[in-house]
């Protein structure tokens, strides 16, 4: 079946590290960008960080920049979201989302009609 898969989801202590995975089945990620998005119990999807089907442009929310670096291996048709200096305010579901584009260009806007929606894999900063 198409469809997106995120994992490497957690418990993690403040300052610590995670890195999610995305990983495609059924279909080919070299034409879709890819973004990962974010939500809180009792919040709206926010958007956390995108990449360009080349991995040439990416962009991050402000709240994440410095700390986040997004990723992806066409080869291995699986993009990464690796995330330190971790923030109990970065608690969260994660999704992954993937979408076609005419352009060289990304976008991490919720609203936005993806193609793809991962099942979302959960991220608890804790002590």
């Amino acid at each position: 079946q198409l469809q997106l898969v995120e994992s490497g989801g957690g418990l993690v202590q403040p300052g610590g590290s995670l890195r999610l995975s995305c990983a495609a089945s059924g279909f080919t990620l070299d034409y879709y960008a890819i973004g990962w998005f974010r939500q809180a119990p009792g919040k709206e999807r926010e958007g956390v960080s995108c990449i360009s089907s080349s991995g040439g442009i990416t962009n991050y929310a402000d709240s994440v920049k410095g700390r986040f670096t997004i990723s992806r291996d066409n080869a291995k048709n699986t993009a990464y979201l690796q995330m330190n200096s971790l923030k109990p305010e970065d608690t969260a579901v994660y999704y992954c989302a993937a979408v076609t584009l005419v352009q060289a260009m990304c976008i991490m806007y919720p609203r936005y009609e993806y193609d793809y929606w991962g099942q979302g894999t959960q991220v608890t900063v804790s002590s």
